[in-house]
């Protein structure tokens, strides 16, 4: 097998495994809420811990895959992240789950960073797109890591040996594939941030991710208890599930998307089809309609940060790591404000009027993206 689609397999591995171990938390929410008797409000100010490690993160991020291969402190992080999601599951106290969420996020920060500028730095050896697959491949881990989790939530399993378990699994492999990760890939050039007025071309960007992490994240962590509380369904897990699942088909597909559309009315196709989505599991609180309105918000979120992330590494004025890395604090502002908002909101009125956030977010994606594009063509 020739090296370079060695690569992109044992890539491929860390995205999924990625997926899934994130899912497999993520899916666990009602579980962890009803264990401790968190209400909205507190559950929300629980998952503030991610986005505030995740921005303690980014520093230490870039400067790591500025001063070394990005193959290391990827498996490196990811060896840890994987770790803490087991002590997620011991956690008995909103104090120990904090700690654990912590260090969850922290590591997950790091992993993302050097995965996905090793992703663009690999995409750049093919003659076509590859990056939205690998991004197709973490939400198809996502969905595998749902239904693994469904099955045990209707088997009574506890949540303790379900995480631990999947967290030996995903320390294994990872420790496998680690040799066959892209090498000598540290950046030489465009290291070193530039103070002062910021620069509009990671600006527009970081404004586009800033808005798909509050409907990605927010979808994340609260459509388990949107389908608990507002749709009354005894199995939560079915709209997280269908979210991913959709959101894995567009990923897949996205990259002939771009090639067919274009990027500029690929945004505003993601834009639409999210605007579509919650409005329609909004007006129609029953399982089909949400379902069918989760299933457009999966689609229409899951081209934008992949495609960002590509753009971002096209920027002439820094080197991929540092750009994505730019961008991805404000994917971490978005994820600070989102899911906590929602708790906030839910608590203050109720759930079903909280998600009108994510509409607007949604709809945020077109002024801005036509923006960029504007900006683009005058570079």
């Amino acid at each position: 097998m020739q090296l370079i689609n060695q690569q992109r397999i044992s890539l491929s591995l860390f995205f999924f495994l990625s997926g899934f171990n994130f899912s497999s938390w993520a899916s666990r929410i009602p579980t962890i809420k009803s264990a401790l008797h968190l209400n909205e409000a507190e559950l929300g100010t629980i998952l503030l811990t991610m986005p505030v490690s995740s921005l303690v993160g980014l520093p230490l991020s870039g400067w790591l895959v500025a001063k070394l291969e990005t193959r290391v402190p990827l498996t490196v992080a990811f060896l840890l992240n994987s770790i803490c999601l087991s002590f997620i599951g011991l956690a008995t106290t909103p104090f120990t789950l904090v700690i654990a969420l912590f260090l969850f996020s922290l590591s997950m920060r790091i992993f993302n960073i050097s995965v996905n500028t090793q992703a663009i730095t690999l995409q750049k050896q093919y003659d076509r797109k590859i990056n939205g697959s690998f991004h197709g491949l973490w939400s198809t881990g996502g969905i595998i890591g749902v239904g693994f989790t469904t099955l045990l939530v209707s088997l009574d399993v506890p949540i303790v040996p379900h995480l631990v378990s999947v967290s030996v699994i995903s320390v294994l492999t990872a420790l496998f594939s680690y040799n066959y990760l892209l090498r000598n890939d540290r950046s030489t050039s465009g290291n070193k941030l530039a103070l002062g007025k910021p620069d509009p071309y990671i600006l527009y960007l970081g404004l586009l991710v800033f808005f798909a992490a509050v409907c990605e994240g927010g979808m994340f962590d609260w459509s388990g208890i949107y389908f608990q509380q507002v749709v009354k369904e005894d199995v939560f897990t079915a709209g997280y599930l269908i979210f991913m699942s959709f959101m894995a088909l567009s990923r897949f597909i996205s990259d002939r998307i771009i090639v067919k559309l274009g990027m500029a009315n690929t945004y505003v196709l993601s834009a639409s089809l999210i605007f579509a989505g919650i409005t329609l599991s909004i007006l129609f609180p029953s399982f089909w309609p949400a379902m069918v309105g989760f299933s457009l918000v999966g689609f229409g979120t899951a081209a934008v940060i992949p495609m960002t992330y590509t753009l971002a590494g096209a920027s002439t004025k820094y080197s991929p790591g540092l750009a994505i890395s730019l961008i991805a604090t404000f994917g971490i502002v978005g994820m600070l404000i989102g899911p906590p908002m929602i708790g906030y909101l839910a608590h203050a009125f109720n759930l079903k009027v909280s998600f009108i956030a994510f509409a607007f977010a949604g709809i945020m994606l077109i002024p801005i993206s036509r923006s960029f594009f504007k900006l683009e063509k005058a570079l």
